[in-house]
């Protein structure tokens, strides 16, 4: 008896060993796929990365200095101060410069001794009109030393400036430029944290795109949903034609959605729109222009537009759980005396509980990340009334090309996906273990 419960232990495990085995690729790819884009995301979102800044143009996260941008400006800033000092009447003016030059002598000497051979290299390749690489122009810097340069360039800069503005300096322009464009070759480290989440949940603007979203997922779904079941519920019942009409219902929902949306701009146009006639002859907008000019009406557009393109995908995922409910058991019912409201309510909803559900999850996930409908019929517009969490993360990523603040919006989006996607499992989860019970 021992052996035979050992024997069967053995097997247990190396089934579950086996179970673990095939399990594993499917992990792998879950966590290629979906997990490692949001690691990345969350990564840089803790940085102040923005293109359109070159002191913030890529990761850093240590002191460095651009040894190209410091050739490229130190020896004539030096020579251009030197001549100012030369002509400089002012005896205040003159002895700022002075000292402003021997600022900047000391900070390059440091400079020379720490990274003279990088240096040199760099200088040479300026000289030749050559394009270093990052690691050849690059250097790394203690936080002191960024400190000590920061302090030297900036100094000087605003002082030049001031010079600049109040016409003190013969060649004012070009030595502040100088000045400024020097100031810039310090690289600081841009990692701030947490910083841009406690921007982004403070901002009006962020909590405004969330309800767009939120409004725009609410009432398109359940819509949808209220609709995609009545065609279901049609198309379910034996009539003549019943394979033509499944196929022009789902016509909708094979059109690319930027087609679709582009189609709708023209229906919805203030002067030549069908759509925007009919809608203002039937008094549901004051005139034509509102639908695409107003919150309001931009906000019905959008809805609208989707509902017309996305029921048919509804009707087809309820249809396929209507097809699982055996005939018998409306005939039973009828037998009862049950009317065809009752059998909806007590068979029909029921067992098409898990469907519904389903549908539902991929249809609010679909509707929460909207982007491309929205992006083609409106742009988010009017006055980002229509601007949806999606939108504003494309705009700071690409349109701005501000990365840290868009991957923080990317990550508030998964978080927001996952919330909705725990919710709905539970209560499907819930369901299927309910079912398999009763069973």
């Amino acid at each position: 008896m021992a052996k035979k419960e050992q024997s069967y232990s053995s097997e247990k495990k190396a089934e579950r060993r086996l179970g673990y085995l095939l399990v594993t690729p499917a992990l792998i790819l879950i966590l290629a796929i979906a997990v490692w884009p949001v690691l990345q995301s969350f990564y840089f979102s803790l940085f102040d990365y923005k293109l359109t800044d070159p002191a913030k143009s890529s990761i850093q996260t240590k002191a460095q200095l651009d040894l190209e941008r410091y050739a490229n400006n130190y020896p004539f800033l030096m020579k251009s101060l030197q001549t100012e000092t030369d002509s400089a009447k002012d005896a205040d003016v003159k002895s700022k410069l002075t000292q402003i030059i021997e600022d900047l002598r000391k900070a390059d000497a440091g400079i020379q001794k720490n990274h003279k051979e990088q240096y040199d290299k760099v200088s040479e390749m300026v000289l030749n009109y050559e394009n270093p690489t990052d690691k050849q122009k690059f250097a790394q810097i203690s936080a002191d030393e960024a400190n000590q340069y920061d302090k030297v360039f900036s100094d000087a800069a605003k002082q030049l400036n001031q010079y600049k503005n109040g016409k003190v300096l013969q060649d004012g322009d070009k030595v502040a430029g100088l000045a400024s464009s020097l100031d810039e070759s310090i690289v600081k480290p841009n990692l701030i944290g947490l910083g841009h989440y406690k921007t982004l949940l403070s901002s009006d603007r962020m909590w405004h795109a969330l309800r767009n979203t939120g409004i725009f997922t609410i009432i398109s779904v359940i819509v949808e949903t209220v609709l995609g079941l009545a065609i279901a519920l049609l198309i379910n019942k034996a009539f003549f034609g019943r394979g033509l009409v499944r196929a022009t219902i789902l016509i909708p929902w094979a059109i690319p959605t930027a087609v679709s949306a582009l189609m709708w701009k023209f229906l919805y146009d203030g002067q030549n729109g069908i759509v925007a006639k009919y809608f203002a002859d039937l008094g549901i907008i004051h005139k034509m222009s509102d639908l695409l000019t107003t919150g309001n009406g931009a906000m019905f557009a959008v809805v609208f537009a989707d509902v017309w393109k996305t029921t048919p995908y509804m009707a087809l995922l309820l249809l396929a759980g209507l097809q699982t409910i055996p005939d018998s058991l409306y005939e039973a019912a009828s037998m009862d005396g049950a009317t065809k409201t009752r059998q909806f309510f007590t068979i029909t909803l029921p067992l098409l509980k898990s469907s519904l559900l389903v549908a539902l999850l991929f249809r609010t996930l679909d509707a929460f990340r909207v982007f491309d409908l929205i992006y083609v019929l409106t742009g988010g517009g009017p006055a980002n009334s229509t601007e949806t969490i999606s939108m504003m993360a494309y705009n700071l990523m690409f349109s701005q090309s501000n990365f840290g603040e868009g991957s923080a919006i990317a990550v508030i989006v998964f978080i927001c996906v996952a919330i909705i996607s725990i919710i709905y499992i539970k209560f499907l989860g819930a369901d299927l273990i309910s079912d398999g019970s009763k069973k």
